[in-house]
């Protein structure tokens, strides 16, 4: 892949980069086109498919659940009212700095007009401070300096209490430099090596890092820094954000599945794999529970609890050293979605999305009538309201139950007017499949590449020395891991874009700089 280069494109960052292809054929002739497996129907298994259909491969998508979509999937659920709705996990922020993942979903909606803008990030805690992202500047320094200005929780007596030598390295954030300098540190140790105000700590950082559904606590400091990259200090697209209008099914993943059969993919889901097995000639087999199917390559575009087992039911595939590190793979603690439907509106003046810290457990609160159609019409038909609550890094040892149960308590808690209302009906996702970052673990993370030169990897667990994260991790992953195999038949990968890859200025460079002497 070529250098990359820095260009101005309307709607982007003008100091966006572009990372070019390395150069080859635009597709396979048909005659020569390989056979490719793609194991895992997610975001990243969908990027990779997606691009090597595009170039004439003949794709193979394998998914073990019934629909596209991964940890982003929906399933089809009756209420207690009669209704038919969409459950899935619910509220995920469509960045304007995820370039590559909004580059996929351009394949089926050009102008992205299945996803709607909401108008703030709102951060409240406990103590009734809340911040608030919709007036703040976009561009860097100007961002940081006016989240001083505006915020309640972070004061210009608070900025000048800060170590500064101590935050420099925020103004110079480069991957894989940051994990070279900060894996070795926890998320919470450096906030406090920095001195953030508590308050601030827990909306601004906190907040975030339990993005990544962890503790700060155990969670790499280099992490947290990329974060605060990547949303703050280093892009000018700042905190505004997109959802889907619809749910995913409908908004995104079956869109992009019928565009995948139009290209001769075969999409088999419901078709869990079983192992993946070398090949004579450098190609695979691909074990299921009805058949192995011989393809001359395969993504393996998979969670990390997923693709541990499965490599581990592969005793062919790879090096010793190299399968060692896909075990060491970590899974974040469980998480808890409730979806509440409620007989009554919640208050006309509560945001779609609210990020929330010091309520037992509870990290936000979505209103999806606010913004999706389903839920939105189902409102205006009864009168009442839907509401999600999230819960990350939940006790391992915790009660589902319980944990409801706070979760609700929280919600009267920070809405108070839901008290009255009647809970129509509730579904929940209970879940633990999530890549967890442990502090140190960087360095034994698998990458794109594998030991065998036509199987590669792909999600958002996977290594990346680009300054992505979280469903922009897993969808640059998949097409990095679909160029790859590409490359091996010359055949040009996938222009890609990223946010800076360093300070965007010389002079924050050079201030960066400073922290590291």
């Amino acid at each position: 892949m070529s250098a990359p280069r820095r260009a101005a494109r309307r709607g982007r960052d003008r100091k966006a980069e572009v990372i070019t292809p390395a150069p080859g054929r635009d597709r396979f002739d048909p005659e020569d086109a390989p056979g490719i497996a793609v194991v895992g129907g997610g975001i990243a298994g969908l990027a990779a498919a997606t691009l090597l259909a595009e170039r004439g491969a003949r794709v193979t998508l394998y998914e073990r659940q019934e629909s596209l979509g991964g940890r982003l999937a929906g399933r089809r659920t009756r209420l207690a009212d009669g209704s038919v709705v969409t459950m899935s996990r619910g509220f995920h922020a469509f960045f304007r700095q995820y370039y590559n993942l909004r580059g996929l979903l351009r394949r089926t909606d050009p102008g992205l007009d299945r996803l709607c803008p909401l108008p703030d990030y709102p951060l409240r805690h406990r103590d009734g401070l809340t911040d608030s992202f919709a007036r703040v500047p976009r561009t860097p320094p100007f961002s940081a300096l006016g989240f001083v200005a505006l915020s309640p929780t972070f004061g210009w007596r608070d900025l000048a209490a800060i170590d500064a030598r101590a935050a420099l390295p925020l103004l110079d954030v480069r991957v894989p430099e940051v994990y070279e300098r900060f894996d070795g540190m926890n998320a919470t140790a450096f906030l406090e090596r920095v001195r953030f105000p508590e308050a601030a700590r827990h909306l601004a950082f906190e907040v975030f890092s339990r993005s990544f559904f962890a503790d700060p606590r155990e969670m790499s400091a280099a992490e947290l820094l990329l974060m605060f990259h990547i949303y703050f200090l280093g892009s000018a697209e700042g905190l505004l954000f997109d959802v889907p209008n619809e749910p995913f099914p409908q908004a995104l993943w079956e869109p992009l599945g019928e565009y995948l059969q139009r290209l001769g993919a075969d999409i088999r889901t419901g078709t869990p794999v079983r192992g993946i097995h070398p090949g004579d000639g450098g190609g695979v087999r691909v074990r299921t529970d009805d058949a192995v199917d011989r393809h001359q390559g395969a993504v393996l575009a998979l969670d990390p609890g997923a693709l541990r087992g499965l490599v581990a039911a592969s005793p062919g595939l790879g090096t010793p050293a190299w399968r060692e590190d896909v075990a060491a793979l970590d899974t974040a603690p469980p998480f808890l979605v409730s979806r509440l439907w409620l007989d009554r509106p919640v208050g006309a003046d509560r945001s779609g999305f609210l990020g929330t810290s010091g309520y037992d457990g509870l990290d936000n609160i979505s209103v999806l009538d606010r913004y999706e159609g389903e839920a939105a019409r189902w409102a205006a038909r009864t009168g009442g309201s839907v509401v999600e609550l999230h819960a990350y890094a939940v006790a391992a040892d915790a009660k589902p139950e319980a944990v409801r149960r706070r979760l609700v308590d929280s919600l009267y808690q920070v809405y108070p007017e839901t008290r009255q209302a009647r809970i129509v009906d509730a579904r929940h996702e209970w879940r633990s499949d999530c890549p967890f970052f442990r502090v140190g673990s960087h360095a034994r993370r698998p990458a794109v590449l594998t030991p065998h030169p036509r199987v590669t990897l792909a999600g958002d667990a996977i290594r990346c020395d680009l300054p992505v994260a979280l469903m922009e991790r897993a969808a640059t992953t998949g097409f990095l891991a679909a160029g790859a195999l590409l490359a091996g038949w010359a055949v040009r990968g996938q222009t890609l874009w990223t946010v800076p890859r360093a300070g965007r200025s010389p002079a924050l460079r050079a201030l960066g700089g400073a922290g590291s002497r």
